[in-house]
């Protein structure tokens, strides 16, 4: 293809994708009570072959050239990092803090378990072709269907609560804080599962030291010179051209450099949105990026991950069967964990129940983990597909089944509320 060609064909893309997202998003809403984001994961398979694909194919393929999937990637990658730039900036700093000690054991427990059930899964999963790459390890593979099964949808599980109105509630102070320390725990398994697989021990000591001297820069330094640029946004009570364009500079760097360790961007955006200084600053940058992010640029990213969904490969009844096997272990683990956590650590019977809720949706993050497991060469198509899948599942049952809890807790008048000290 031309370059020409190139642009006018991402043109008729992004249209698509944007009607796509915003339609099906809307019926997801409407007559399926789930927020926005979940229609738009479910726009990005329909858009694929899964379904475009097989009900279309030349219209499919069309509209979507394979030369363009570049541009795309591209754009997915600027999207999601810009997104999770934002969900740190209203990452809570305090109140995780506050609750971290408490969270800790369901966020241990919503670890452990999947870990465990990955490594009981890996021995059939390794003599199945296809799954992984014949390079991997077994305890790679473990490690990432591990990390795969126990991370939450943390931006989703931050919507879910504060559209709820319960983020001064036990539940919803538990849950945000122990999604954090366990996504936390799992980013950093796939951090160590990406240098391990890189070429020789000193790329993998660039990728671990690298993210690790990263986080400490942005968790401990960064807030102490970040801070001047909150005063001028305080001073100003706006966000200048000049000020929004250094802000952007500083993502577009926390993302190269994440990228340039073997890392990846999106620990890059959300180290640095948790490092902002709250008040006029972080409200001026919502207010600008967050509209164009997660209207324009984050559904890039559902697009790019529905292009690389092929549910017809798993197409075997042995698939089949481990696609199953898959979703209802990871349900069961990670709910079930965090469930039985919540009860030990003397939560009440609904509050226990809808923090497995909320843990066990995995939404956005699962997706941007077997992207980089299928870009890094980790997984093949059929376990893609299986894992998008337990992704989709997982997150379209917190919503109704949130709702289902909560309703009972309201309804047995038990307090939800929570005194932090």
């Amino acid at each position: 293809m031309t370059i020409a060609q190139l642009s006018s064909s991402f043109f008729l893309q992004m249209a698509v994708i944007i009607i796509a997202c915003r339609v099906i998003g809307w019926l997801a809403h409407r007559y399926l009570g789930q927020p926005q984001v979940v229609g738009e994961m479910i726009a990005g398979v329909v858009l694929g072959p899964s379904i475009f694909g097989a009900l279309a194919p030349q219209m499919q393929a069309m509209i979507f050239p394979v030369e363009t999937k570049p541009i795309l990637y591209v754009g997915a990658q600027l999207g999601v990092g810009l997104y999770m730039f934002i969900v740190g900036m209203e990452f809570d700093r305090q109140e995780f803090r506050a609750s971290a000690r408490s969270a800790a054991a369901v966020s241990m427990a919503g670890m452990l378990v999947p870990f465990l059930a990955a490594a009981l899964l890996i021995p059939g999963m390794m003599g199945t072709p296809g799954l992984f790459a014949p390079h991997v390890s077994a305890w790679q593979a473990t490690l990432f269907l591990g990390s795969a099964i126990a991370i939450t949808a943390f931006p989703m599980l931050a919507r879910i609560i504060h559209e709820r109105g319960i983020s001064g509630t036990k539940l919803g102070t538990l849950s945000l804080s122990a999604g954090a320390i366990g996504d936390a725990g799992a980013w950093a398994v796939i951090a160590l599962v990406l240098a391990s697989l890189g070429a020789g021990p000193i790329v993998a000591i660039k990728a671990v030291g690298g993210g690790l001297a990263f986080a400490f820069v942005m968790v401990v330094i960064a807030p102490r010179y970040l801070k001047h640029l909150g005063t001028i946004a305080e001073r100003e009570n706006d966000v200048s051209g000049t000020l929004l364009a250094i802000c952007l500079i500083l993502f577009l760097l926390s993302a190269y450099a994440m990228d340039s360790i073997g890392i990846h961007a999106v620990f890059g955006g959300f180290l640095l949105g948790t490092a902002m200084p709250r008040g006029a600053l972080v409200k001026g940058l919502r207010t600008r990026l967050e509209p164009f992010a997660t209207v324009f640029l984050l559904p890039i990213f559902f697009t790019y991950s529905g292009l690389n969904t092929e549910m017809l490969v798993v197409d075997t009844p042995s698939l089949i069967g481990i696609a199953i096997l898959v979703l209802l272990v990871s349900i069961l683990a990670k709910g079930g964990a965090c469930y039985v956590a919540a009860r030990l650590s003397g939560q009440d019977h609904p509050t226990a129940i809808g923090i497995g809720v909320l843990m066990n949706a995995r939404g956005l993050m699962e997706l941007i983990i077997i992207n980089i497991g299928l870009e890094r060469g980790i997984i093949g198509a059929p376990l893609f597909a299986m894992l998008a899948l337990m992704a989709i599942v997982s997150t379209l049952m917190a919503s109704p089944l949130f709702e289902l809890t909560n309703r009972k807790k309201s309804a047995t008048g038990t307090d939800t509320t929570m005194t932090v000290h």
